[in-house]
């Protein structure tokens, strides 16, 4: 099981804050152990930078040439459970996808001590959630194995009253939303990001603002893999 313990490497994503006695509200991080930042009251999203694997990106590509994962899947799992080969179809380099997922469901798990974990695998071919938004959830996992990852802006950057539907149908970027400091940031294809919304403990008034990428239809669909804790 992993072991979560500050590490150095951490550095603060491009946020604005108020006053220095705040933590960052995003930080990108390059060892696992960084990721208990997403503790602190004031952070909102941690974001675990990886490097590519290619042996994933080989089984990926195969299956969206063949079509054999269709629109993606959806499953739960107990904690400390295996994830069995079987559950992805039999193409070459199998065994790397369901390595890795297993490594994020125990990090997830332990992480949140939660007894059970939703996953889901998603094959995107337009953008889910393209405006800003907060989501109603605790804390979430997202990793993007192919494409753009996850879109963030710090919310002391924002005019919450033009978040989501309140624009009525204008921009993020023409809306009012963004002040002039705003900078989106947006998380690289294999990074993973854990991101607050608003049923964390504590986190009523707030959440990670985030959106999803713009996509090219020439770039094909993204491949997407989300985590949510289960608690009963």
């Amino acid at each position: 099981m992993n072991q979560f313990t500050l590490a150095g490497g951490a550095t603060p994503a491009k946020s604005f804050s108020k006053t220095s006695s705040h933590q960052p509200y995003a930080w990108n991080i390059e060892q696992p152990g960084e990721l208990v930042r997403i503790f602190d009251p004031d952070v909102q999203i941690v974001n675990w930078q990886r490097q590519d694997n290619d042996a994933i990106t080989t089984y990926f590509e195969q299956a969206l040439t063949s079509g054999i994962l269709g629109s993606g899947f959806q499953t739960v799992i107990r904690t400390g459970e295996r994830l069995n080969l079987n559950f992805l179809p039999d193409l070459p380099c199998q065994s790397a996808v369901v390595e890795d997922i297993f490594l994020l469901l125990d990090i997830y798990s332990e992480l949140l001590g939660c007894p059970a974990v939703g996953f889901r695998l998603e094959i995107v071919k337009s953008p889910m959630c393209p405006r800003f938004h907060i989501d109603l959830t605790g804390i979430r996992l997202a990793c993007a194995y192919r494409g753009s990852g996850t879109e963030w802006i710090d919310d002391r950057c924002v005019n919450l009253s033009k978040l989501g539907a309140a624009s009525n149908g204008v921009s993020d970027e023409t809306s009012g939303l963004l002040d002039s400091k705003a900078t989106v940031e947006a998380a690289a294809p294999f990074d993973v990001v854990f991101f607050k919304g608003k049923l964390w403990q504590g986190n009523e008034a707030r959440g990670a603002i985030h959106r999803s990428p713009a996509m090219m239809p020439e770039s094909g669909p993204r491949i997407l893999l989300v985590m949510d804790a289960i608690w009963n």
